[in-house]
């Protein structure tokens, strides 16, 4: 599931990084499928880390060698956000091709989990410096 600021972008409030966030669901077994089918003299990618994000629950790189683009994979929380989340994301068709992609709504959180992920702080602010404290 594409997100982050390719996903912003799609929505029409671009942010500009110089990486693409996917989020998957991926078993250890998948991983280490996907780490060795990339062309190493292509691709910079590290099995261990890998494994490592998979057993924490975060996220491994796999850079393009020819472009210095970094793909941060993110593998899927198990808490109730990350899996509603996963759940609605949407099949879009992006440069002729056909990925999934975070909702809109995922992709600016919606006031609802502010709480739960513990960001009521940072929400405050980011309302406060916005001009639309409540």
């Amino acid at each position: 599931m594409l997100s982050g600021s390719f996903a912003s972008a799609y929505y029409g409030s671009p942010r500009s990084t110089q990486d693409i966030d996917l989020v998957i669901e991926a078993t250890p077994a998948q991983l280490q499928a996907f780490v060795g089918a990339l062309p190493s003299n292509e691709y910079y990618a590290d099995l261990g880390a890998a494994l490592d994000a998979h057993q924490r629950q975060s996220l491994f790189n796999v850079i393009d060698l020819a472009t210095g683009w970094k793909i941060d994979l993110i593998i899927r929380k198990s808490r109730p956000f990350s899996q509603e989340e996963f759940r609605r994301r949407q099949r879009v068709n992006l440069h002729d091709a056909s990925l999934f992609l975070a909702s809109v709504e995922d992709v600016i959180v919606l006031e609802k989990w502010i709480a739960e992920l513990g960001l009521k702080e940072e929400w405050g602010e980011a309302q406060r410096v916005a001009g639309i404290a409540r």
